[in-house]
């Protein structure tokens, strides 16, 4: 991912984003903070937190709660070093037991210029779905071939 740098085109942004998205997919903590640099700033909703390890427990202690986590990105604006996001995932909330949950939510990202991310923002929003509300579900082997309607963007 640090191999697209800024300044960002409409192809080089959308790239950022979809290689963004299959490395979450990954839900590899270790994996994913190497797209950060080492004094990353993040807020992820109430919570706030600087640099690699605390990323690194951050994400490990999500996808303890979030089972079954599925992840679509998409291109919400950028200029010069800067992309925003849209975005949606579902998983099972091992927190509530395993009810199916959407997070619906926008990031806002500022690259360095080798490419890592040095800020990251997050405000998203939980709502319980049921079985038949997923969109993500096991059949779809693409998460960016499932129709979204204008409702949900």
């Amino acid at each position: 991912m640090s191999g697209i740098k800024p300044p960002f085109t409409a192809e080089t942004a959308l790239k950022k984003v979809k290689a963004a998205q299959a490395l979450w997919n990954t839900q590899n903590p270790q994996k994913i903070a190497l797209a950060y640099t080492e004094t990353s700033i993040w807020r992820n909703r109430d919570q706030f937190f600087t640099g690699r390890d605390a990323i690194i427990t951050f994400l490990t202690k999500k996808w303890e709660r979030e089972k079954s986590y599925r992840l679509r990105k998409e291109l919400f604006s950028f200029h010069d070093n800067k992309i925003a996001v849209q975005f949606w995932y579902e998983f099972r909330d091992a927190s509530d037991g395993m009810k199916w949950k959407r997070c619906y939510g926008l990031e806002d990202w500022t690259f360095d210029g080798d490419g890592r991310m040095r800020k990251r923002q997050m405000s998203g929003n939980n709502v319980e779905i049921g079985e038949g509300g997923r969109w993500f579900t096991d059949e779809v082997e693409d998460v960016d071939t499932v129709d979204i309607s204008e409702e949900h963007w």
